[in-house]
């Protein structure tokens, strides 16, 4: 049984989520148990992935460096989401104030290059990473 879409393809954060994502080389976009994910092979970013007895539609999860995890968790919008966090995950409550774009882009671009082949990450390099350009262009 499919499990049911729990985003709106209309939602302007995920509108903006996708505009980014959709950035680094070879990234691609498909819905996994509902909510939409981001990858190049593997995934680099979740929308919408809560934590148990949280649910979080308005969320981003990425997978930061280990060295910043500890870091981001010590912000109060950020939280280790369910099933993904004991992997490294953490999740990014954008209903605790406005989205800041660019430290968005940078958290991408973070965990893009944890999974992506040597040859993505080249091409990133190469072409300029989101997170370089203006990414507080679409709010």
């Amino acid at each position: 049984m499919a499990h049911p879409k729990m985003y709106d393809d209309g939602d302007p954060v995920l509108l903006q989520l996708r505009s980014l994502c959709l950035a680094f080389p070879e990234a691609t976009e498909k819905e996994a148990f509902g909510r939409p994910t981001f990858r190049c092979g593997r995934i680099f970013a979740y929308y919408g992935q809560g934590r148990t007895g949280h649910p979080h539609p308005s969320s981003i999860q990425v997978l930061p460096d280990a060295g910043e995890r500890d870091a981001l968790l010590a912000d109060r919008r950020f939280y280790v989401p369910s099933y993904i966090g004991p992997y490294g995950w953490v999740g990014l409550d954008l209903e605790l104030g406005p989205p800041d774009w660019q430290e968005i882009a940078e958290l991408l671009d973070s965990s893009y290059r944890r999974i992506a082949s040597a040859r993505c990450v080249a091409l990133l390099d190469r072409d300029g990473s989101p997170a370089g350009r203006d990414a507080s262009a679409g709010t």
